[in-house]
């Protein structure tokens, strides 16, 4: 078979796997009152601390408009709280709050069993190989 044949069919099967662990993240979160993009934001801040709009919006690959929707959102459920810069009035920054913290810890293991159990056909070395040939993939593109 060509190669261009087997990068369709690729293709074709990452989009579906993609998809049906969006559906399996998607399902998880919403149990706690969240949407996938809500709880990234709040995963985000949770592992990584402290970010502006912009690096929100740049980590998890989300409009500009969109960004400002959620935080927002997540402002009104008392998970996270806006910080003005004190350098550049421009620049706002996002934490999660002790509410914000105190969900993540309840939620997150769960979350993360769930996620691993989609790969648990998968062995470790196999999982190690994934990761480097979607790196390759994701990288060669630049």
């Amino acid at each position: 078979m060509a190669h261009q044949e087997e990068a369709l069919k690729a293709y074709i099967g990452l989009l579906r796997t993609a998809s049906r662990l969006e559906q399996v993240a998607k399902k998880d979160v919403r149990c706690y009152g969240l949407n996938i993009t809500e709880f990234s934001v709040l995963e985000l801040l949770y592992h990584k601390g402290t970010h502006t709009t912009q690096a929100i919006k740049e980590k998890i690959l989300i409009a500009s408009s969109s960004t400002t929707y959620v935080v927002d959102q997540l402002v009104k459920k008392g998970c996270v709280r806006r910080e003005p810069s004190q350098e550049d009035q421009r620049v706002t920054y996002v934490s999660i709050t002790e509410a914000g913290r105190a969900l993540m810890e309840k939620i997150f293991p769960s979350h993360a069993q769930k996620i691993a159990a989609s790969f648990s056909e998968l062995s470790s070395e196999e999982l190690q190989q994934l990761k480097t040939i979607l790196r390759k993939i994701t990288y060669d593109q630049k």
